[in-house]
């Protein structure tokens, strides 16, 4: 193919798809930048505000030049509710280091926990879901998703002082309904029982209620799945159907130790 035909085709290609890669790669400044102008001592808050601002209607006006003939949102609109993200991720932070031995100190917690990090990055993004503009709630999870391992859709619903210890492979579903007080381990699954596109408007994720404990690599699936508050789910469990508050809930199989006799050892080597 000669070059003129291929800069054709690809001409064509990007007529029929509307991706801007500069949304995506403006989105993870922004959200870099907003973590740090919260949590960092070194950012300077009056520059990076007005650094983010300037971010923030770049990444409206890629995303969103308009919402079905209604303008976007006002970055007033957002910066309003800062306070009060920032006092809920105070308390998610002081949960992971009240309820994890491994903590040293609470600067250890914002700088180190990649849960934290996911936890943060997702409350961020779930106040854009929730003032309606498009695509930046997922490029920002995405991004935290990219570099912690830890999957939580802006859409999913998180109560207060929430701990996710360790972290790689969490997932947490779009419909998912979290109260306060829950804690879950690496490899937890907050999931859709089926996976099809009749069912999007549809809640398709559990609901966990408070003072909940996963453990790691556990598998709660389907929208009407309710774990009942103050309830332990242990590790490499799969449910499917809710269960009542105050249960214990685990996983069972037979596991064998085998000691080889020492003369077994002797005709081996030989």
């Amino acid at each position: 193919m000669d070059q003129s035909t291929l800069i054709q085709a690809i001409t064509q290609q990007k007529q029929e798809i509307n991706v801007s890669v500069t949304l995506k790669q403006e989105s993870q400044r922004f959200t870099t930048l907003l973590f740090n102008v919260l949590f960092d001592r070194g950012t300077d808050a009056e520059k990076a505000l007005v650094e983010l601002e300037a971010l923030f209607l770049k990444i409206r006006d890629l995303a969103c030049p308009e919402i079905k003939g209604a303008p976007c949102k006002r970055w007033e609109d957002f910066t309003q509710i800062i306070p009060d993200l920032f006092g809920s991720l105070k308390k998610d932070a002081m949960a992971i280091y009240n309820n994890d031995p491994a903590a040293r100190s609470i600067e250890e917690v914002y700088l180190a926990y990649p849960g934290f990090f996911a936890i943060a990055i997702y409350r961020m993004a779930r106040e854009f879901f929730v003032l309606g503009l498009p695509l930046i709630p997922r490029l920002m999870t995405e991004y935290a998703h990219q570099l912690t391992g830890i999957d939580i859709h802006p859409g999913a619903q998180i109560g207060s002082s929430f701990f996710i210890d360790h972290g790689t492979g969490v997932v947490i579903g779009e419909t998912a309904e979290i109260h306060d007080n829950v804690k879950i381990y690496q490899g937890v699954t907050l999931g859709a029982l089926k996976v099809k596109k009749q069912l999007q408007n549809i809640k398709r994720h559990p609901t966990i209620q408070k003072n909940v404990v996963i453990y790691a690599n556990a598998s709660i699936l389907g929208g009407d799945t309710i774990i009942g508050a103050y309830s332990v789910i242990g590790g490499n469990t799969w449910l499917t159907e809710s269960v009542a508050k105050n249960s214990i809930v685990l996983h069972t199989q037979d596991t064998q130790i085998i000691t080889k006799s020492h003369k077994s050892d002797e005709q081996n080597d030989n």
